[in-house]
């Protein structure tokens, strides 16, 4: 990598990123970072490399004004942290590239594939992979002890037989969904910055033009109970945002239980069930993927997670 340049402008950002970043799964794409950044409008600040007059890496930033750091593009932060996963820093170099940002950084949710020797473990991602059982989720629950698995089915059949009933892709369960996920995080939920809102809002219009939106309800008694909105892109189906009515608890475990089933119906590659530290995650058996973070700012420091 012989040089580097910095790049301000929004449409030689859009060349440089459709040029160097991979499209493998639904966050790589500049449709989608685009959501965002049209509601927070952060400056952005992109990091080119070149060699021999080529284009050999690339470093997308924004400066996010309010934190007083550099975020990966388009810098979605609430309270200090950025949402959009699987961030990716293109090229042989990603240190070279980091020792050029020019103010403190705050870099979250790096892909294994783009890690430096300076990045540590920001959070844990976890995954469901139906290849792994043969496209049969029989073979899934005999990876269960035979006390845990009977506990679960308990559980599920318990609000199976209140009259479950599943809806798909109602597009109106959106707002339901955000209503439900602010009133259980209130200001910790993303959705009570409106930026955030409406990049969310659009860029579910966005999968949903192109066919790939998955929206879930789980109604029991006629009532809405919970509500999953995702999104199937090239073999993955992302879970990108819940919420749940807490006059119903123990839904979740059950929509998410379907989730699993369907795939495996379906034969999707994978469940992505994105980060947070969720205890049924780890009960249920889901494969743990580390994400990574770069951080040189003051009172923004790397949690540790143990895998």
């Amino acid at each position: 990598m012989e040089g580097l340049r910095v790049v301000r402008d929004l449409e030689e950002a859009r060349f440089l990123w459709e040029a160097l970043m991979p499209r493998k799964v639904v966050t790589d794409l500049w449709e989608v970072r685009a959501c965002f950044h049209r509601h927070f409008q952060h400056p952005i600040h992109f990091i080119a490399g070149e060699d021999g007059g080529c284009l050999s890496g690339l470093l997308p930033l924004s400066w996010v004004e309010e934190a007083g750091v550099y975020s990966f593009f388009p810098g979605e932060t609430w309270q200090g942290k950025t949402w959009l996963e699987q961030n990716f820093i293109a090229g042989c170099e990603p240190s070279r590239l980091l020792d050029a940002i020019p103010g403190p950084s705050h870099i979250r949710y790096l892909s294994p594939g783009c890690i430096s020797d300076i990045c540590t473990i920001d959070e844990i991602g976890y995954l469901f992979k139906p290849p792994c059982y043969g496209y049969d989720i029989n073979n899934y629950y005999e990876s269960f002890s035979s006390k845990s698995i009977k506990r679960i089915r308990r559980e599920v059949q318990n609000i199976s037989g209140r009259g479950l009933v599943w809806s798909y892709d109602r597009f109106e369960d959106v707002d339901l969904m955000i209503a439900m996920n602010v009133s259980r995080f209130g200001n910790d939920s993303y959705f009570s910055d409106t930026r955030f809102r409406k990049g969310f809002t659009e860029m579910i219009k966005l999968f949903a033009q192109r066919g790939w939106l998955r929206i879930t309800t789980a109604l029991l008694q006629g009532e809405a109970a919970a509500v999953d909105v995702g999104v199937l892109y090239n073999g993955t189906c992302t879970l990108m945002a819940g919420g749940t009515n807490p006059s119903f608890p123990g839904i979740a475990k059950v929509l998410n239980m379907h989730h699993m089933e369907r795939a495996c119906e379906e034969k999707i590659d994978e469940v992505d069930f994105l980060c947070g530290d969720f205890h049924w995650k780890k009960m249920f058996h889901l494969t743990e993927r580390p994400l990574y973070l770069f951080s040189d700012a003051i009172g923004q420091p790397a949690r540790k997670v143990v895998a």
